[in-house]
């Protein structure tokens, strides 16, 4: 049947090259076979022709995420913050590939993707206040021991107003958690 219906998808290419209804087929037939690789194949191919298509680099994004690709990933959402730079939604995958990735540098971008994300949906994203938090912690973990300057690059000061929002938002919206979430505050040294 999946043979048959590649059959089919690659005739209907071979007379319209451009049809992105049937690439997004092909890429939906070989997600369903539990084929990532190939519907990776499928999207970069799809994304030579079809380079502004947001949907499309977001599904690749995922599917790097899903396989621990995420150099690859960080270069889709790369892409989608160059074409959509006021969606925050992206600031934010970014910014946990990034996390994800660690290292010093990549966790000092993580920080300013995630501050982008706070910035942009006006202080209510609560993933990215905890985003700044946990960031805050990673550096100063590899800064131990280094010059004052690498010390400083954890920010504490900003680690200490995600903090508070962070608080605070749980005292409105989940105050029955709010322990939980000093508990885990506390932890990192916050």
């Amino acid at each position: 049947m999946w043979e048959e219906a590649e059959k089919a998808y690659s005739i209907l290419l071979e007379d319209n090259p451009l049809d992105q209804v049937i690439h997004k087929r092909k890429v939906a037939m070989a997600k369903a076979q539990g084929k990532p690789s190939l519907a990776i194949e499928h999207l970069n191919k799809y994304l030579e022709v079809f380079m502004a298509d947001h949907d499309a680099w977001r599904e690749l994004a995922e599917i790097y995420v899903s396989l621990q690709m995420y150099k690859q990933a960080a270069f889709c959402y790369e892409e989608l913050i160059l074409s959509q730079p006021t969606l925050p939604l992206y600031h934010l995958a970014y910014a946990e590939v990034l996390y994800t990735i660690g290292g010093h540098e990549n966790l000092i971008a993580a920080r300013k993707y995630y501050a982008s994300t706070i910035d942009l949906t006006g202080g209510k994203s609560t993933r990215a206040l905890l985003g700044i938090c946990l960031c805050g912690s990673a550096i100063a973990q590899l800064s131990k021991g280094r010059n004052k300057e690498d010390k400083d690059m954890a920010a504490p000061e900003l680690q200490s107003l995600a903090a508070t929002a962070l608080e605070k938002e749980y005292k409105q919206k989940a105050p029955a958690k709010l322990n939980l979430l000093s508990s885990a505050l506390r932890s990192l040294k916050l």
